[in-house]
């Protein structure tokens, strides 16, 4: 077996996700690995920002930005889907879920709500860049826009986009994204039902500071959540230093067995940890304490995701582990909820970028990551990692 499969020891419980697992097709024998978006098809010039999420009816559903002309971060961009009823084996055909016209409509960040339905929060703008918005040169219906959709049906057809900036962004607030990757659907404690997606904006200057807004130390974290399945959203806590060392960007997060939330965050800033974590122990509303560097997560400046799987003492990161580009895709394991980290398989040596995690089902990992051969940006891989007994050794210490 190689060591891709051999990730640990596992009490299968699916008991522990607090909803029941409904089995999709089974995977066929051998599968490990598929690619539902390979750039320069569909009408795409590239397929990028990966993110996957298991239906009330057990298939995955994997989406990415479809983007259209160049692999650009903007102009038109789409959000796009696949569907697997086989555990990410293979995939359906393509589908726009979201489109913005000529101008981009992406960020996808799904998951699944209480009532069965699938809810995705998208982030829409025109036809500017990063930096136009940062230094607040957007007008207000070019400037970032934040979007929910809803699926009934697995994932098969969406509702139209409904616009939610007003309650999702803060009037000081230019740049915005939503994960990407998967939001969390809480399961414990006082809060559970609720929705919590991270996510990150950036801030305007201070009055009479010769500054623009495009300096780094203006980026900051946040969440979003929703009580009422994704119908209607607060802002939860802020996490908005200006002091140019912690600076969080793209954001991902989990619940841990016991109700807290686990959030890491891309740093933006100077700290030589290029990213951050953070506590919430009240469902969102707060951080326990503002971001701190992580540095057991080591790598460039890129998107990451984390997820507790079925294993109560196993937590999960992936992302690129090569300190100074985006290469070396590689799973990092916690067991003692994020405090420490150590290595765990290895997906691919080669370029590999952003990625997101899915409990495929009880016992299978789901990783769906950017990879290629003379760069990272040429297909989204999505990789089966087998949940095997007795291989983790001592990654349960600290518990």
């Amino acid at each position: 077996m190689s060591p891709m499969r051999r990730l640990g020891t596992i009490l299968l419980a699916a008991a522990t996700l607090g909803l029941p697992f409904i089995p999709a097709a089974t995977a066929a024998p051998g599968c490990t690995s598929s690619v539902p978006f390979t750039s320069g098809t569909d009408g795409y010039d590239t397929f990028r920002i990966p993110a996957v999420v298991r239906a009330a009816n057990g298939s995955l559903v994997a989406f990415a930005e479809g983007r259209r002309d160049s692999a650009g971060d903007s102009g038109a961009i789409q959000t796009v889907s696949r569907s697997s009823r086989d555990g990410g084996c293979t995939w359906g055909p393509l589908s726009v879920v979201d489109s913005n016209g000529d101008a981009t409509a992406g960020n996808p960040t799904p998951v699944l709500a209480r009532d069965g339905e699938l809810v995705l929060l998208t982030v829409h703008n025109g036809l500017v860049s990063e930096k136009q918005i940062m230094s607040g040169q957007a007008s207000a219906q070019d400037t970032r826009r934040v979007f929910v959709l809803r699926s009934r049906d697995n994932g098969r057809t969406w509702s139209k986009a409904r616009d939610i900036t007003a309650d999702a962004k803060l009037p000081g607030w230019r740049w915005y994204a939503t994960g990407p990757g998967h939001a969390t659907l809480l399961r414990h404690g006082p809060h559970a039902g609720r929705i919590v997606v991270p996510a990150n904006h950036s801030s305007s200057p201070p009055t009479g500071s010769a500054d623009v807004g495009t300096e780094a130390k203006y980026y900051g974290g946040h969440d979003l959540y929703s009580d009422d399945n994704g119908r209607t959203w607060r802002i939860g806590f802020t996490d908005d230093r200006t002091d140019g060392v912690v600076a969080a960007n793209e954001t991902t997060a989990t619940e841990l067995p016991d109700g807290t939330l686990y959030f890491s965050s891309r740093n933006q800033g100077s700290a030589a940890e290029h990213r951050v974590d953070g506590y919430s122990v009240d469902g969102g509303n707060t951080l326990v304490k503002s971001y701190q560097p992580q540095p057991a997560l080591s790598g460039t400046k890129v998107e990451g995701s984390v997820l507790q799987t079925t294993v109560p003492w196993l937590l999960v990161y992936s992302g690129p582990a090569d300190p100074a580009t985006r290469a070396v895709m590689q799973l990092r394991l916690s067991g003692d909820r994020g405090r420490t980290w150590r290595a765990g398989p290895t997906l691919t040596t080669g370029p590999a970028a952003y990625s997101d995690l899915v409990q495929a089902d009880p016992a299978t990992l789901g990783v769906l990551y950017e990879a290629g051969t003379a760069g990272p940006y040429e297909k989204i891989v999505f990789e089966r990692v087998r949940l095997a007994p007795g291989q983790l050794g001592n990654a349960s210490a600290g518990r």
